[in-house]
C-alpha cells in the first residue's frame, strides 16, 4: 500500500501513527521524506505494508526528480493507494468562509487535481483528508469532501488527524478490506525492511531539519561511513558525514564552538538508541560537496538512486 500526496500533507505522520512508533522522520520542512520507506502493520488478520513516499512536487534539482520517480514507482507497484491531502489552514481562508457567509465553497488544491489524474485506475484508492483538527467547524469541510468525491471513485473517504491519531484505525480498516489474500511476509514484531544504518542517517538528517532553516535542510545529505555493531553488550559505533553544498552551510551546521553540531549529534544519538535498544557512539563530520543534488554520480554514492541511503 502506497501513501501518496503532495509534500507536507502528513504522510509520514500517518505512517508513524499506524505503526505506533516514530519510525519515519517528520518536520515542518516540505520534502522531508526523500526515500520510499516501508512500515509493517499487523491489523487484525491483515498484514499491511505501508510505503511512505516522497511528496510529489515540481522538481528543481536532480534529487527532486529522483524523489518523484521513487513516489511514482511506489504507486505503480501498490495493491492499494492511500491518497493523502490536508484540510486548509484556517489562517489562509477567506474571512467569508470562516464566518460562514455565502460564496464559493472550499475547492481541491490544484496540485491534488493533477496528482489524482496521474494515479490511473488500476489500484483502488482510499482518500484521506488529514489535519481536520485545524478546522473548528468541521461542516466547512463537507463541500471540499464532496468536490473530491466527484473527481473519481474512491474505495473510501476518511477524514483524519494523524497527529492526534484520530481516524487512523479507520484508514487501516478500509485498507485491510482491499488487501489481496496472501501469506504474511514479515514477523509480527517487524516494523520495516530497512536496515538500522538507513535510519541512523535519517535521524541525523531529522535533527538538521529541526536545528536549521532556509537553504541548509534541502542542501544536506547524510552518509554513514562506518557502522560497527558490537558482539556483546557494548555500544554501536557510527561515523557519519553530513554533505552540504556551500562553505556557509557548513559554518551554520557546525555553529560557534561546534555547539550546533554537538546538539544535532546528541539528539540523533538518542533517537538511534531508542531504535536499537543499546548505547550508541555517534561521530559526525561536515563536508562541502558542491552541487551534490544535481549530480547523478553523487546521488548514486549517497544511495538516492538505489532506494536506500548508504
Amino acid at each position: 500500500m502506497a501513501l501518496v500526496g503532495r509534500p507536507n500533507v502528513g504522510k509520514s505522520t500517518l505512517l508513524n501513527a499506524a505503526l505506533g512508533h516514530p519510525l519515519a522522520i517528520v518536520s515542518p520542512t516540505p520534502q522531508t521524506t526523500r526515500d520510499a520507506i516501508l512500515g509493517v502493520v499487523h491489523h487484525g488478520p491483515a498484514e499491511i505494508a505501508l510505503l511512505d513516499t516522497p511528496g510529489l512536487h515540481r522538481p528543481r534539482t536532480e534529487l527532486g526528480r529522483v524523489m518523484n520517480q521513487a513516489a511514482r514507482e511506489a504507486a505503480r507497484g501498490a495493491d492499494v493507494i492511500v491518497f493523502v491531502t490536508e484540510a486548509p489552514d484556517p489562517a489562509r481562508l477567506p474571512r467569508r468562509v470562516k464566518e460562514g457567509e455565502d460564496g464559493p465553497p472550499l475547492a481541491p488544491h490544484p496540485s491534488d487535481l493533477t496528482l489524482l489524474a496521474d494515479l490511473g485506475s488500476e489500484a483502488p484508492v482510499v482518500f484521506v483528508l488529514n489535519k481536520v483538527d485545524r478546522m473548528r467547524d468541521k461542516a466547512l469541510l463537507l463541500p471540499l469532501l464532496d468536490a473530491f468525491a466527484k473527481l473519481r471513485e474512491f474505495a473510501a473517504i476518511v477524514p483524519i488527524s494523524a497527529l492526534r491519531e484520530d481516524g487512523v484505525q479507520r484508514v487501516l480498516d478500509e485498507v485491510a478490506k482491499l488487501c489481496p489474500e496472501r501469506d504474511w511476509g514479515f514477523a509480527p514484531d517487524e516494523l520495516t525492511d530497512r536496515p538500522t544504518r538507513f535510519f541512523a542517517a535519517e535521524y541525523v538528517r531529522e535533527q538538521i531539519l529541526r536545528a536549521t532553516k532556509a537553504e541548509v535542510p534541502h542542501a544536506s545529505a547524510v552518509q554513514i561511513e562506518r557502522y560497527v555493531e558490537p558482539t556483546g553488550e557494548g555500544a554501536l559505533h557510527i561515523d557519519a558525514t553530513i554533505h552540504v553544498e556551500r562553505p556557509g552551510q557548513k559554518k551554520i551546521l557546525i555553529g560557534a564552538g561546534a555547539e550546533q553540531l554537538k546538539r544535532i549529534g546528541t539528539e540523533a544519538r538518542l533517537r538511534i538508541e531508542e531504535l536499537v535498544g543499546r548505547q550508541v557512539n555517534l561521530k559526525l563530520w561536515v563536508r562541502v560537496t558542491p552541487e551534490w543534488r544535481e549530480s547523478r554520480e553523487r546521488l548514486d554514492e549517497l544511495g538516492y538512486n538505489k532506494g536506500e541511503t548508504s
